[in-house]
C-alpha cells in the first residue's frame, strides 16, 4: 500500500550503516515514521533536516509495517535553522511536542500552526510568542484545553489576569483579590487574553510558565518524563537580549 501527503521533518535517527528512520508530521496522516535507505547520500542529506517541508510518499507491505519514505523537499528551512540559535532550539521543541500527538493521529489544524511556526522561528520578536500559542493549541487539540474567554468566578470578560491551576480557567482581577487563592494562581500575560498586544520579556515568560504548567501536569509528568531540553534552552535563548 502506499499514500501521498504533504509534511514536516521532526525527526531523524540513524539506522545502519547509511539508513535513517526519518519522523515527519503530515497534514492527512499525522506523525508518522518510514526509512530512507541511502540517507547519508549528497542527494538525500540535504533534504532529510529537521525544519524542511516535504512531498512525502509513504509504501509499505501492510498498513501496520514501518514502511519506506520517498520524500521530495518543498521548502527547504535548514540553512536558516542553523544559522540561528533560536530557531535550532524552536525545531527542536516543535519535534518534541508534536511527538505527545498519538501516530498515525491526523492533525490538520496542529499541521497548519507547525509550518506558520517553522517559517518564523528565526524571526525573534515573533517566534517566542508563536510557540506559546502553538502550546496552548497542542493542549486544546489534545483535550486539556484552557478556558481564557471569561472569568470563571464573575463571568466578566475584562481585566482578565489569572489562570486557575485546577480548572484551566481564567480568572479576573477583581475577583481574585484578596483571596487566600490569590498566590496560587498562574499569571495569564495581556497577549493572550486579548488586553493587549505588547509581547515583552515578563509577559512571555508567563506565557511558558502557564503552558509548561498544564504540559507538565497531563503530558510530561504523568510519563516520568522531563520536560523537554529543547523547551529551556529556546526559553533561555528567546529572553536573552538580541
Amino acid at each position: 500500500m502506499e499514500w501521498r501527503d504533504e509534511g514536516v521533518v521532526i525527526g531523524v535517527r540513524k539506522h545502519g550503516e547509511s539508513s535513517a528512520i526519518v519522523e515527519v508530521l503530515t497534514r492527512g496522516h499525522g506523525r508518522h515514521l518510514g526509512m530512507v535507505r541511502g540517507a547519508r547520500s549528497r542527494v538525500n542529506a540535504p533534504t532529510l533536516q529537521p525544519g524542511n517541508s516535504v512531498d512525502a510518499l509513504w509504501r509499505a507491505r501492510l498498513d501496520e509495517h514501518m514502511g519506506a519514505w520517498s520524500l521530495e523537499p518543498t521548502r527547504q528551512r535548514a540553512g536558516v535553522v542553523m544559522a540561528s540559535a533560536l530557531a535550532l532550539h524552536g525545531i527542536g521543541l516543535l519535534g518534541a511536542l508534536a511527538r505527545l500527538l498519538p501516530e498515525r493521529e491526523p492533525h490538520p489544524r496542529l499541521y497548519e500552526f507547525v509550518e506558520l511556526v517553522a517559517d518564523n522561528l528565526a524571526e525573534r520578536d515573533v517566534a517566542p510568542a508563536l510557540m506559546v500559542r502553538f502550546e496552548l493549541a497542542l493542549l486544546e487539540e489534545l483535550g486539556f484545553g484552557l478556558d481564557l474567554s471569561a472569568c470563571a468566578a464573575t463571568g466578566a470578560t475584562s481585566d482578565l489576569s489569572f489562570v486557575s491551576p485546577k480548572s484551566g480557567r481564567a480568572i479576573g482581577a477583581a475577583a481574585a483579590e484578596g483571596q487566600p487563592w490569590r498566590d496560587k494562581l498562574l499569571a495569564l500575560p495581556n497577549f493572550l487574553s486579548g488586553a493587549s498586544a505588547d509581547i515583552g520579556a515578563q509577559a512571555l515568560a508567563d506565557g511558558f510558565r502557564l503552558t509548561g504548567f498544564f504540559l507538565d501536569r497531563h503530558f510530561f509528568g504523568p510519563r516520568g518524563l522531563p520536560m523537554p531540553e529543547a523547551r529551556r534552552a529556546f526559553i533561555a535563548e528567546a529572553a536573552r537580549p538580541a
